[in-house]
This record gives structure tokens, C-alpha cells and sequence, in this order.
């Protein structure tokens, strides 16, 4: 593995408006003065965490898939974040790994947020995302997902690197403060976390706290209560050194979950 540098957006979304929010991350994004290797958007970044799914929804050669391309072309970079997607006759809520040829890998959020009516919106994903850049192997989630440490298990050190991309209320900001580390730890990786900042239509307040965590539980970046474009890069040494040092993953216990 080499090292990978990371830019991570720490954004307010406009409510439901997909044009504007895509206008103000192209703006935001020409702070990047550096080459980056990965872009990281939060959940649903052009429309907020909505369930108007009927006004907002775009098949997978929308707008917003498109406007992923030339981004990623444009920083020669990848870019990934959530959005809603109509496919099928479904909605999903749906994570792209844009690469900057044009080629994507996708995920499907597989915990539904109930407490939010998510679930009876949007359609579960069933299969875990394992991507690869750099020589890194990451494991892409959304937001919800971050509570269920079964479905994110490291079996067999299968990822270097956690990614949660997210809309995570202030409310609850303890628990995302307390999740992302013991993610880190338990799986003995990077766990890097890309939350939303501002009001959403709905009128709750989200602080953001969006943070990159080494796997030993150390803070490697953290911002919170204000947009945000930062490159920072991590060490692939302390994946590896963690791991020789304390070889717990294989003390793992074995499982199977029943999709």
C-alpha cells in the first residue's frame, strides 16, 4: 500500500435542491490545492436526508451521476458520497465510487434508518462493497450502518480502511463521537467519517464531527459546526504495524449473516 490523500467534504445541503447543492460542492472543491486521491461527499449530498424520493430520485445516468463523472475526471481523483437512486421501480439510497474514468462501483445502504421512515421508502441493500485504491482495500458505508458492528466485521483484515458517509443529527453526536473510534479499534483500521453540517428541512441541526480516526483509536482529523474541504493523508505503516503488533483479528469469531 502507498499513501492515500484524502479530501473529505464536511458540507450544508441545501434541502431538496440537487442543482444547487451540486453548484456549491463544485465551488467548494476548487479550494483543493493539492492533488487528492479520493473526494469524499456526505449522504445524500444533493438533496439532504429526504423521503420525497418522488421529486428527487435519478436513474443511475442522471444528472448527478454525470456531474460525478466530470468531478472526477477533473481532479483525477475518486469520488464517492450517497444519493437517492430510482432503479427498478425502487429507491435506494445508493453509495458511488466514481473513478476517473468514468467506471463507478456502487453500494446499497443496508440498514434503513426506521426511526426516520427510511425503510419504508427506500430498498436494503444486501452485499457489502469491498473497493480498492492504491493497494488499500476500503469498505464503503452510509450513516445507520455505523450501529451494526456484525455487518462491518473485518473478517480476514478484508479492509485497510472504513469509509461512512452520513447525515448524522447533533442530537445523537455522542454516539457518533463513540462509534467511529471503537470501529477503528475493533477492526483495526482507519476509519474515516464524512457527516453534514446546518439545519435540514426538517429543522434538525447536524454538527457534522466528521473525523478521521487511526487505528488506534487516534484523531487524525476532526471538524465540526462549519463547512469544511480538507486533504489530509494517511499511512498505510499503521495498519500494518497495528496489526503485527496485536494480531487480534484472528481471535475473531467466526459467523454467518442471514440476508
Amino acid at each position: 500500500m502507498d499513501n492515500l490523500k484524502i479530501t473529505v467534504f464536511q458540507g450544508y445541503l441545501f434541502w431538496e435542491n440537487i442543482d444547487k447543492n451540486l453548484q456549491n460542492i463544485s465551488l467548494r472543491l476548487t479550494g483543493i490545492r493539492e492533488k487528492t486521491d479520493l473526494i469524499i461527499l456526505p449522504e445524500m449530498f444533493n438533496t439532504g436526508f429526504s423521503m420525497n424520493v418522488s421529486a428527487l430520485a435519478e436513474p443511475m445516468n442522471g444528472k448527478t451521476m454525470r456531474w460525478m463523472q466530470t468531478v472526477a475526471q477533473k481532479y483525477d481523483s475518486v469520488v464517492t458520497g450517497s444519493l437517492i437512486i430510482t432503479e427498478n421501480g425502487n429507491y435506494y439510497n445508493r453509495l458511488i465510487w466514481m473513478l476517473p474514468d468514468g467506471t463507478f462501483q456502487q453500494y446499497d445502504k443496508r440498514h434503513l434508518f426506521a426511526l426516520g421512515q427510511e425503510h419504508q421508502t427506500y430498498t436494503a441493500g444486501n452485499k457489502r462493497l469491498i473497493v480498492e485504491l492504491n493497494g488499500w482495500k476500503i469498505c464503503p458505508a452510509i450513516c445507520y450502518d455505523l450501529r451494526f458492528p456484525v455487518w462491518l466485521r473485518n473478517n480476514d483484515a478484508a479492509y485497510d480502511l472504513l469509509l461512512v458517509v452520513a447525515n448524522w443529527p447533533e442530537k445523537r453526536a455522542l454516539h457518533w463521537r463513540t462509534l467511529i473510534p471503537a470501529r477503528a479499534v475493533e477492526n483495526q483500521c482507519y476509519v474515516i467519517a464524512v457527516n453534514r453540517v446546518g439545519h435540514d428541512g426538517n429543522e434538525v441541526y447536524h454538527s457534522g464531527d466528521s473525523t478521521c480516526i487511526d487505528p488506534n483509536g487516534n484523531v487524525v482529523y476532526y471538524k465540526r459546526d462549519e463547512e469544511d474541504v480538507y486533504t489530509f493523508t494517511i499511512n498505510p505503516d499503521e495498519v500494518v504495524n497495528t496489526r503485527q503488533a496485536l494480531p487480534f483479528l484472528k481471535d475473531a469469531d467466526d459467523f454467518e449473516i442471514k440476508l
